[in-house]
């Protein structure tokens, strides 16, 4: 059991109040998910609970860990250079744990992992390694320790379809406790049976930190349906208390009227009067007493608004891209043959496929294409932020390069409107979170009113909270997007035509096999 008590996490640099009196248990077995806006501290509980110093560098902290919950294991959003640069074996021989196992265990965790047994062994760099098979070199390193709690931290990023559907029968099949952070909403249903939900309802305002023993289908719907009920009981209770308030109002003037009307000749109704005013004052402050007791309008935490503009469209019957490649290469390694994509004005593309086939490579060429075309308005959002994104400027110089006063002030709007807190807003791009960089970049692509998109796994670093606002965004774009993507719901809501990336090429795929 993982018991946490009172946790408060404060952000050093701008102060911020991340986590405010946290407390949860998970028991044996449990699933939690943590779920809140890009920004709001998720990544830092995980640092925080498996080691203080983590966090030590940015983040104050008080609370604690009650009893003993058991040897807990870590897994982090990225992969350190060092890792990345060395071999397989040296990556597991880091673990103080792996010389502790016989070939028995280790061939029972590979087994458990799908992954061979021998690669433990491999002398191949771990940045050669597909993302799928970095996760699960991640997880057997972890494995080792035997940990009684996992804390794994994005999990499902970077990984195909294939391996997502793995890791879900996993996560699902692992007799231990496991507490992660994804943004993979159909992960989240499929395996969480517990929720932990970080609200920054407003700036400057306390976050709220619950925790709800409840599926992630079952919770989103029991607080939508709270909201929607605490919000019905407050207008009507508003409604009722305008009506009251209105009616209070006329006889009060009409008093008034009477008391100045009345003559001084005329004392006993001068008296009536005043009595009559004494009491409607009465009325008038219990009305203000039950103010202070109605219903109060739900404070939630608001999603993102992104919406681009009219005027995006490119003409249905324009060709927007007619790609045909006999070979796609990287280097002397051939990626796929025969490769052939028309994309028309207004269509929205999804390519999936295995981790390693090419995808990236692919988009790439085809960006390359498009943004030379001087009759089309294209951008190009690449997985790797740092290709697009000047990393030392903040996000107000980013949209609003001109300087200006009225540039800036309209950058800050919208910035605002994606959950930008004022300290974001003017920290360098390089300290913001994946999904913050992603927002700012849809955010400028939006301001750009560009026609044709090209996302390499546009909703990665989107929290379950923006994913749904930023899908809709995009099935309601206008213009022309050619994506790759792993995520089950973006090519389901969005493209309207997919394909799978094979070494023979294109494969149309069927969008009832997602």
């Amino acid at each position: 059991m993982l018991q946490v008590k009172h946790l408060t996490l404060t952000h050093r640099k701008d102060l911020r109040t991340l986590a405010e009196d946290f407390s949860f248990v998970l028991n044996d077995g449990d699933k939690a998910v943590i779920i809140g806006e890009e920004g709001n501290g998720k990544s830092t509980i995980l640092k925080w609970l498996y080691n203080p110093e983590l966090v030590e560098p940015y983040c104050e902290w008080s609370g604690e860990v009650a009893g003993d919950p058991g040897p807990l294991g870590y897994l982090a959003q990225d992969l350190t250079e060092e890792e990345k640069a060395g071999s397989v074996y040296e990556f597991c021989a880091s673990s103080p744990f792996f010389f502790d196992q016989s070939p028995k265990e280790l061939a029972d965790i590979a087994r458990k992992l799908r992954f061979p047994a021998e690669e433990f062994y491999s002398d191949r760099p771990v940045s050669s390694l597909s993302g799928g098979e970095k996760i699960k070199l991640q997880l057997g390193r972890l494995l080792f320790g035997h940990p009684a709690v996992l804390l794994l931290d994005e999990p499902s990023s970077d990984i195909d379809l294939e391996t997502l559907e793995w890791l879900e029968e996993w996560l699902n099949g692992y007799p231990g406790t496991v507490l992660y952070i994804s943004h993979d909403e159909a992960l989240i249903e499929n395996t969480a049976t517990m929720v932990l939900h970080i609200e920054h309802p407003r700036e400057g305002k306390p976050p709220r930190c619950t925790a709800h023993r409840l599926d992630y289908a079952a919770y989103i719907q029991r607080r939508s349906g709270a909201i929607a009920a605490q919000t019905q009981q407050a207008r009507k209770e508003r409604e009722e208390y305008d009506k009251k308030m209105e009616k209070y109002r006329r006889i009060q003037q009409s008093v008034e009227h009477a008391q100045g009307a009345v003559s001084r000749q005329d004392p006993g109704t001068g008296r009536l009067l005043k009595k009559k005013m004494h009491a409607v004052l009465s009325m008038g402050r219990r009305f203000e007493r039950e103010a202070e007791n109605m219903t109060q309008l739900p404070e939630v935490e608001e999603a993102v608004f992104l919406r681009f503009p009219e005027g995006t469209a490119v003409p249905a019957g324009k060709t927007v891209l007619d790609l045909r490649l006999p070979e796609l290469r990287v280097g002397e390694r051939l990626l796929a043959e025969n490769v052939r994509l028309h994309v028309s004005g207004g269509e929205k593309v999804g390519i999936l496929g295995p981790n390693g086939a090419g995808k990236t490579t692919l988009l790439r060429r085809i960006a390359e294409e498009l943004l030379a075309h001087r009759d089309l308005h294209a951008a190009y959002m690449s997985q790797d932020y740092a290709d697009t994104l000047p990393m030392e400027w903040t996000p107000v110089e980013y949209l609003a390069p001109e300087g200006d006063a009225a540039s800036e002030t309209k950058a800050r709007t919208y910035l605002g409107s994606i959950r930008y807190t004022r300290q974001e807003m003017v920290h360098p791009i390089r300290e913001l979170s994946g999904g913050q960089k992603a927002k700012l970049l849809l955010t400028k692509m939006m301001l750009d009113g560009v026609n044709v998109l090209i996302l390499d796994e546009p909703t990665r670093n989107f929290s379950p909270v923006s994913g749904p606002k930023v899908r809709e965004a995009l099935a309601d774009y206008q213009g022309t997007i050619i994506s790759v993507s792993h995520d089950r719901k973006f090519l389901a809501q969005v493209c309207d035509q997919l394909y799978r990336f094979t070494e023979y090429g294109l494969v149309t795929v069927e969008r009832e096999s997602l």
